[in-house]
């Protein structure tokens, strides 16, 4: 995306640009259930980066597992480019932390544009309070960090009901994300 239409983006409502997809045929681009934890913030604007997560198997991913600098999850925030939106598939249960504080304020200072889970955030609060745009369905239980289990980064994935493709333009305002 060149800054240009980066630029016009920014200007653009969610409402609008859903208005505007589903004219040209495109019905389920919003992303259901997800709201910014500072709505005042400008848009957010990026390419699509994306990390899936699945259901854990407790004999797999115990707590050890957060101590790999490989393991996917601290994997794709050192890798996800920065200008992109990293988008979370968090399978829409927000009862386990897709991020914390400390990784969306690494992304912030990666010079990433923002990031979008259907699930919830540890720290909400504090990520509140970044000039960061950071989309959830709603705050995670601080102590259940192992009920997920991240799996694959940049492939397709579903966030809120709306399919999601690397590379896609997300756009975010105080309504949500599409």
């Amino acid at each position: 995306m060149n800054n240009e239409t980066r630029e016009q983006l920014k200007k653009v409502s969610v409402a609008t640009l859903c208005t505007a997809l589903f004219k040209r045929g495109l019905k389920n681009q919003f992303i259901q259930g997800v709201q910014p934890l500072n709505p005042s913030l400008p848009n957010m604007v990026g390419e699509a980066y994306t990390l899936r997560y699945m259901p854990a198997r407790e004999d797999l991913n115990t707590i050890d597992v957060f101590k790999d600098r490989a393991h996917p999850q601290r994997k794709a925030v050192e890798t996800c480019p920065p200008g992109a939106v990293f988008v979370i598939d968090s399978r829409k249960d927000a009862r386990a932390a897709s991020a914390g504080g400390i990784l969306v304020t690494r992304l912030m200072k990666r010079g990433v544009a923002g990031i979008v889970t259907d699930g919830g955030f540890r720290d909400s609060p504090e990520i509140a309070k970044l000039a960061f745009p950071a989309y959830h369905a709603r705050p995670s239980a601080p102590t259940n960090i192992t009920l997920h289990h991240a799996i694959d980064i940049d492939v397709p994935i579903g966030c809120g009901d709306a399919p999601v493709f690397p590379g896609d333009i997300v756009v975010g305002d105080a309504e949500g994300v599409v």
